[in-house]
């Protein structure tokens, strides 16, 4: 690195760390999950559909009790996920637990008076808990670092079966990193004991649901590529998942016969027809195996049938405007969270905030919003796949934003990873420059390199960018009046942001297989790796007084069945840290994709807009 760039770097970092540090503790995300779900009953054939509970909340899993006398369903109505009772003509609503922790998946003992559910109440991971109805009593059934999912009690009461990714390594999908999803079906008696492993291990079998002689149990199952091919679209319309029949006792797997398609969560019913929901793009909605139809949409998520196999309950999904912030849940009370679209940065300021997003007539936007209002295009292309726009940041005055614009092959074609390595040139991309009124709009690099994820250093006159492609990989350090570029790493690293204090740029590397926190000196010097940990670190974001580092982890696993909630990455979680990698605190606690966080000055205006909302 040239020594004037060192020289004035250093002289910077001296004069910004005598700045006052600013308060901050409002944070947006990108937040992939449902804005609102309601649920509705039906006949199973989908005639008479009318709601049970009222809109505008978010509730999904619905359970029907073996006794048809209750209902019980997941609900964020009041804090984080917790677990609702209701009758089947809406009366008698009771929440039936308040913890700060994520509460889903619940399913009925054979009498009625207990619940198993899924919990994060213990260490953060999904395990599965019971819970005494009338006590309101809950116990642990469940532990370990890997997540328990959806699980079912068998109708003898003697056992309850669950899927669970405890014991599998979590692979990335082929060329890609996100991970793939290696789910086996187990079973345990209600007391914790007799723990074992049912399915074959190495692919896929979930949502187990029992027949009614409790001596054998129908999955759902795939491999394991399919749980990122599926929920990623890649090849819906090639084959699908099959239907297995599993015997208890041997554990002797035999296919259920069920129309093509992608079946998600079946339900053994009445008769012993299988009620699943299909989950692809050819004819989404509920089914049946014996041919029938039940309810139609792509807004559906997993059902449960009155104990008669006549009636169905389930969750139909909307979407709010994803521009204007909404208020989210957060495991931290210092913190106020709020959920937008697609990698949103926030003006110095704090006043504007940058996201961009997908026309609907083709192209891309960057979209800027000010004081709350709703947020409005200042630049668009007119090419989805050659021009998508990605990763805004703002200058230290506000005036200008960077942003990257180009293919980015990985990020948007999802078929590439059985085609090209997970490091490839990603198709080309600039850095680009814009003024924060839509005017000004020019390229800073070329080239066959993919260049993005620019960050301004405080003194606004460089950038640090990542870059990889045939003339080489890692972070790279611009004068932005010159453009003249200096190495300043050489392995694939990615995510730079340059810390508001001037002397640190944190970033993120892959080591052993997972990618990590790093920072670094801009002359190069003091590299320190901040995180340790099982799986993906992404995404950060400097408090505005440089002290702490916002990032997205994967490192609390999945909390669901991979294609349930229909994101990517449905393990990405908020968490904040120290600058120096100490005093680590998760902020949310969901099964949707959270991710590419940004904080707001707590005494700007849209700080304060967004709060009188809250």
């Amino acid at each position: 690195m040239h020594r004037g760039l060192v020289a004035s770097l250093s002289s910077l970092a001296l004069a910004v760390l005598a700045l006052p540090a600013f308060s901050a503790d409002r944070i947006l995300f990108d937040n992939s999950g449902p804005s609102r779900a309601t649920l509705y009953i039906a006949n199973a054939d989908g005639s008479g559909e009318h709601t049970l509970t009222q809109p505008g909340t978010l509730d999904y899993n619905p359970s029907w009790s073996p006794k048809g006398d209750w209902i019980a369903f997941t609900s964020e109505r009041a804090s984080s996920a917790d677990i609702y009772r209701v009758r089947p003509d809406g009366s008698g609503l009771e929440r039936l637990t308040d913890d700060p922790a994520f509460d889903d998946q619940a399913a009925f003992s054979p009498d009625g008076s207990r619940l198993v559910f899924v919990s994060t109440r213990a260490a953060g991971y999904a395990n599965l808990w019971t819970l005494d109805i009338a006590t309101r009593k809950a116990s642990p059934l469940t532990s370990g670092r890997g997540g328990d999912f959806r699980p079912a009690w068998s109708p003898d009461g003697q056992w309850i079966a669950f899927s669970s990714d405890r014991g599998s390594d979590l692979p990335d999908a082929k060329g890609r990193w996100e991970i793939l999803h290696i789910v086996d079906i187990y079973l345990i008696h209600p007391d914790g004991t007799g723990l074992r492993r049912l399915s074959e291990h190495g692919n896929f079998c979930g949502s187990p649901s029992w027949n009614a002689d409790s001596k054998s149990l129908v999955a759902y199952c795939m491999t394991a590529q399919q749980t990122w091919d599926f929920r990623s679209h890649v090849h819906p319309q090639e084959g699908g998942d099959q239907l297995l029949q599993l015997d208890i006792a041997t554990g002797q797997a035999s296919p259920v016969a069920a129309p093509a398609g992608i079946k998600l969560s079946p339900k053994v019913l009445a008769g012993g027809v299988i009620g699943y929901l299909r989950n692809d793009p050819a004819q989404p909605g509920i089914f049946y195996s014996d041919g029938k139809p039940g309810p139609k949409g792509s807004d559906l998520m997993p059902a449960s049938w009155s104990p008669d196999g006549k009636r169905v309950v389930y969750p139909r999904t909307q979407e709010d405007d994803t521009s204007i912030p909404q208020p989210m849940w957060s495991r931290n009370p210092n913190f106020e969270l709020y959920g937008i679209w697609m990698l949103p940065a926030v003006s110095p300021d704090g006043d504007h905030f940058a996201f961009t997003a997908h026309n609907p007539d083709g192209g891309w936007s960057l979209m800027v919003t000010e004081d709350g209002k709703p947020a409005h295009s200042i630049y668009k292309t007119k090419d989805s796949h050659t021009e998508l726009l990605l990763g805004p940041q703002w200058s230290p005055d506000g005036k200008q934003i960077v942003v990257g614009i180009g293919g980015f092959t990985a990020f948007w074609n999802f078929a590439m990873g059985g085609k090209t390595p997970i490091m490839p040139d990603n198709g080309g991309a600039r850095i680009a420059l814009i003024n924060a009124d839509g005017t000004g709009f020019h390229t800073l690099t070329s080239g066959a390199n993919n260049n993005a994820f620019a960050s301004f250093g405080p003194d606004g006159k460089h950038l640090v960018y990542r870059t990889s492609g045939p003339d080489g990989e890692g972070l790279r350090i611009m004068d932005i009046d010159g453009h003249n570029v200096t190495t300043l790493t050489d392995s694939y690293d990615n995510f730079p942001v340059w810390s508001p204090r001037g002397d640190t740029i944190a970033f993120i590397r892959r080591a052993h297989s997972n990618f990590n926190i790093f920072t670094i000196h801009p002359d190069g010097t003091g590299l320190k790796q901040l995180s340790d940990t099982h799986g993906n670190d992404a995404h950060l974001a400097w408090s505005p007084d440089g002290s702490r580092i916002l990032f997205t982890s994967s490192r609390m696993g999945f909390k669901d069945e991979a294609l349930i909630t229909g994101n990517p990455q449905p393990y990405g979680e908020i968490f904040v840290m120290d600058a120096d990698g100490t005093h680590v605190e998760q902020l949310t606690d969901n099964q949707w994709e959270d991710g590419g966080p940004a904080w707001l000055p707590a005494k700007s205006a849209l700080s304060t807009a967004m709060a009188a909302k809250h």
